[in-house]
């Protein structure tokens, strides 16, 4: 059809990416700003880009080391997101991805991480290079989680990853759920509770007092 005005928020950075292509920006979608947990969703993609998962596989197991398990209590007390774990524990792959991006644990990062890359700052590295080749070019990562007000991106650059993490199957079907059950941990429910309904089917919400509030979304309707 003809050309759309979109009613954007009056504050905040804002931007579409519609089915043809066409990128549609409020006028401060070039307002490079902190992203929070929007951070997990190039963690995912990394690790699903090293580690591919087919339909119904679980992939590699991590194991919970005591000195990460012992972290959780200081954590806590610093509000960060957080599923509990305990040292010996065994996660999958998949149940790992669905923990860091249902319920947005921050400690599931780090693991995940590290697993990958053998450190955290090494899958930072990992996470800037893939943000250059992805075109991100107004995209920086401090940190794995998002909880550094450090790690910052722009709306045309998030809907350039949205797009991509939305074309690996096993991510768009893990942040397609509402809730799953892990073994060990037990019923994780999708801080976006707009899955499910109305057509959306994903992607990653995300919240620090330095990002405010701030939601990857992903939404199929059928039109004309």
């Amino acid at each position: 059809g003809g050309s759309t005005s979109l009613g954007w928020p009056a504050s905040g950075t804002d931007g579409v990416l519609p089915a043809d292509g066409s990128v549609l920006t409020s006028p401060a979608a070039d307002k490079v700003v902190p992203i929070a947990s929007i951070a997990k969703v190039m963690t995912a993609y990394l690790i699903l880009q090293d580690h591919p998962l087919a339909s119904g596989a679980t992939g590699f197991n991590l194991t919970i080391t005591a000195a990460e398990a012992a972290e959780l209590p200081s954590r806590t007390a610093q509000n960060e997101s957080l599923v509990t774990v305990h040292a010996g524990q065994v996660l999958s792959e998949r149940a790992a991805l669905d923990a860091l991006l249902l319920p947005s644990a921050d400690n599931i990062a780090d693991y995940l991480a590290t697993f990958d890359a053998g450190s955290i700052p090494a899958f930072v590295t990992k996470m800037n290079r893939a943000g250059t080749t992805l075109g991100m070019s107004r995209s920086h990562f401090a940190d794995v989680s998002g909880v550094s007000a450090q790690t910052v991106s722009d709306a045309a650059d998030l809907l350039v990853l949205g797009r991509a993490a939305m074309a690996m199957p096993a991510f768009s079907a893990i942040v397609a759920q509402p809730s799953a059950t892990v073994a060990g941990i037990g019923t994780l429910k999708n801080y976006n509770t707009l899955v499910g309904s109305d057509g959306f089917t994903g992607v990653k919400t995300g919240s620090t007092i330095a990002a405010g509030q701030a939601l990857m979304f992903s939404v199929s309707r059928p039109v004309g």
